[in-house]
């Protein structure tokens, strides 16, 4: 498995008691008439998404107060400071509202701009992807990516095609053209069917920190790689213009070839 930086026990504690608090907090609004905000970006809101994200500060503020946080919904704080958290409570709030299972609360933990560990948790199955130290674990048990390499043969997914300008859009669409299949609409969701070997490649256009850094460690632990569309590294920032994760290294310079001629 790819070796990481190791993450602090405390703080892997820490996120899982996390993800277990925002779960408890989005259950009971799951499949119910939930009041819908619209953001300044006109991107939908509720309630359990500010609540969850809440509750997940708190626990921050209480158990090490001199952490940056970054949150969805509630902004930043500390960032400077060697140890940053960014936080998506609801990461797919579309699909929450809507009833569909593709959605999870996402948590990072950054050091000196590293993620060193990534999670995403569905809070209604109880799944639950880990990445630290080299890691990746769904509900406890080690995965790996797929091992498939022919384009031809790869299931593509990506979130959402309304993120592609025109230029991003025919790239993805000569990629599209020429794997098995693709899928769309699944958030962080995918990321999770990426690590565990499900799919073989996701494709992100204008997406934040939030989105892209807790998956990151667990699709790279997993034996995955991680780049933008002209495969460069993605570092830390707030803002991505296009990502590209792949199973392996195979598939990663078989898309690249795709996305780069276009």
């Amino acid at each position: 498995m790819n070796q990481g930086p190791a993450c602090p026990p405390a703080c892997l504690a820490l996120a899982h008691a996390m993800a277990d608090a925002a779960a408890q907090v989005i259950r009971p609004h799951f499949r119910t008439r939930i009041a819908i905000d619209a953001k300044a970006d006109a991107s939908p809101v509720t309630v359990a998404d500010r609540d969850a994200e809440a509750v997940m500060r708190r626990m921050i503020e209480a158990e090490f107060p001199d952490h940056g946080i970054r949150g969805e919904e509630l902004g930043a704080c500390r960032t400077d400071a060697e140890w940053v958290w960014v936080l998506d409570p609801i990461d797919g709030t579309k699909s929450f509202v809507s009833g569909s299972l593709a959605f999870g609360t996402q948590i990072a933990l950054l050091h000196r701009g590293e993620p060193v560990l990534g999670m995403i948790n569905q809070p209604i199955t109880g799944e639950r992807w880990v990445g630290a130290g080299g890691m990746a674990i769904l509900s406890g048990e080690p995965i790996r990516t797929s091992e498939r390499t022919a384009l031809d043969q790869a299931i593509l997914y990506t979130s959402a095609l309304e993120q592609f300008d025109r230029p991003r859009h025919d790239r993805f669409s000569a990629l599209a053209a020429s794997v098995r299949f693709t899928r769309l609409s699944h958030d962080c969701y995918a990321a999770g069917l990426l690590a565990l070997g499900g799919i073989d490649l996701l494709i992100e256009s204008d997406v934040f920190d939030y989105d892209i850094l807790p998956q990151m460690p667990i699709v790279q632990a997993a034996g995955g790689i991680v780049t933008d569309w002209d495969g460069q590294p993605i570092k830390d920032a707030r803002r991505y213009a296009t990502v590209l994760m792949a199973a392996n290294g195979e598939l990663h310079r078989a898309a690249l070839d795709i996305l780069c001629r276009v």
